[in-house]
């Protein structure tokens, strides 16, 4: 079993891991001011709440996307493990061939979704990631990463709305009753969850149509369970994707080591 952590912009994921299944996922909030200490304190915490053992865990992984609290992070852990974390970054094995303009810019959380997409399922592949922004990932027959998009998150898209709107107070992210709102309340909640479905669909289309191929396409991050069930397209929802790539990258790199 091992320690997987994922640190985005708003949330940091935190589970433990192995082959047979994955026996916790929890978010923190990602503050960029708190010490080494505190977040340890936390990662002890989510652990002690699992009632996982620490001598259980083998070592830690950690993607990060906010590199000013990476190093805190990773200080943390091995903190709570007495064991030495791995880093996704230059230097870690990855076994993805990234067709991309300039590779090193392609985040962490994105190398680790492919890599467990291409463990995982049938290629061509597309992969959502619905987090602070929402990312799809392709990639090819030959499981080449070819490239993708980037769009605003709903949580960002929505703050966007009501900072600028004064009539238009902020909403939960749920689905309404009926797309076509019969209040304010209603016409925001049926706008974001309709709007993003709608995006993902029209999406997978152009790959498609680009790629001159049928995808397999898999969803996943902290909202994608809020939009997935309304896309017209066929897409697996595949919550723990991110952490079953850091695994296969943890053991990759621990053979080789």
């Amino acid at each position: 079993m091992i320690l997987a952590i994922d640190i985005g912009n708003t949330n940091i994921v935190v589970g433990c891991i192995d082959r047979e299944k994955t026996y916790f996922i929890e978010r923190l909030s990602t503050v960029r001011t708190k010490t080494e200490l505190e977040y340890a304190v936390d990662l002890k915490t989510v652990v002690d709440i699992y009632h996982v053992k620490r001598t259980e865990i083998d070592g830690c992984i950690i993607s990060s996307v906010v590199p000013q609290i990476t190093n805190a992070v990773k200080l943390a852990a091995e903190k709570v493990l007495k064991k030495e974390s791995m880093v996704l970054g230059p230097g870690v094995k990855t076994g993805l061939n990234i067709m991309m303009d300039n590779p090193g810019q392609l985040g962490a959380d994105q190398v680790a979704n492919a890599v467990a997409g291409i463990a995982e399922y049938p290629v061509p592949l597309a992969l959502i990631d619905m987090g602070t922004a929402t990312t799809i990932s392709v990639v090819d027959e030959k499981k080449h990463y070819v490239g993708g998009m980037i769009f605003p998150g709903m949580g960002v898209s929505l703050d966007a709305l009501t900072a600028h709107a004064s009539q238009l107070s902020g909403i939960s992210i749920d689905a309404p009753k009926r797309i076509i709102g019969k209040n304010t309340i209603e016409c925001m909640k049926s706008g974001v969850i309709y709007s993003n479905a709608a995006a993902l669909d029209g999406s997978i289309d152009r790959i498609e149509e680009e790629l001159g191929q049928k995808i397999t396409v898999v969803a996943t991050g902290g909202l994608a369970r809020k939009v997935v069930p309304h896309c017209k397209r066929e897409i697996i929802l595949d919550e723990d994707l991110l952490l079953k790539g850091l695994l296969v990258i943890y053991e990759k790199n621990r053979k080789d080591a």
